[in-house]
């Protein structure tokens, strides 16, 4: 089967396409860029670094800004898969879903309407497993973004370990950090052929608890 990838730059999204990836190929990238913090659908930090780990990917990106208007999203979703069938011959798509009920009813209902089929591998899977996963997968991967009690300023632009794991679960959060308590980068994983290296990057934190790690400037260096 031919897929599109939608992805974000983070841990959930790039770990379907690997997973997909084993079975099917990967035809094309997808990403989308909100115009609004709060968008429902789309991963906002350091989104135009899926430019990088495209290049990296050998892979053609569509990269769509959107309103970040919440039904007009969808709409946005629609019109890039609409292009991918036509451009790439697509006949599925891999997404990151996690346990976000209203993320994933709405991409298989986008892909049932234009008769793709919607593929999510990570789908309710087990959050310490998955973490234990990425790790074994040689998925280097950092935090870009915290927004929960006991997560601070330390946290940001950290890589997940299994140090990591083991002070999250001692915390009341989704170790996946689906509620978006965390949000992550991906560095290296197994689907690139270079990896990235951060050369410029700062810290905005808006309290003690929520903040994000912005990546201004990567190289692409050998492995």
């Amino acid at each position: 089967m031919k897929l599109a990838a939608l992805i974000s730059g983070g841990k959930d999204s790039i770990y379907a396409a690997f997973k997909a990836s084993k079975h099917n190929k990967i035809a094309c990238l997808i990403s989308f860029k909100s115009k609004r913090d709060d968008s429902y659908m789309f991963h906002i930090p350091n989104i135009d670094l899926v430019k990088q780990q495209a290049k990296v990917m050998n892979l053609p990106l569509l990269f769509i800004e959107s309103s970040g208007i919440k039904e007009k999203e969808l709409k946005d979703i629609t019109k890039a898969l609409k292009t991918a069938i036509k451009k790439y011959k697509i006949n599925g798509v891999v997404s990151g879903a996690l346990a976000s009920n209203y993320q994933k009813e709405r991409i298989d209902k986008i892909c049932n309407e234009l008769k793709l089929k919607s593929i999510a591998p990570l789908w309710h899977i087990n959050p310490e497993q998955y973490l234990k996963d990425l790790i074994k997968n040689n998925f280097k991967i950092i935090i870009t973004g915290i927004a929960a009690d006991g997560l601070n300023k330390d946290f940001l632009g950290k890589e997940i370990n299994n140090d990591f794991i083991n002070i999250v679960k001692k915390l009341n959060i989704h170790l996946g950090g689906e509620g978006g308590e965390y949000e992550s980068l991906v560095l290296d994983c197994p689907l690139f052929d270079k990896k990235l290296k951060i050369k410029k990057a700062k810290i905005e934190m808006e309290n003690y608890c929520t903040g994000k790690f912005i990546v201004e400037d990567v190289e692409l260096v050998r492995k």
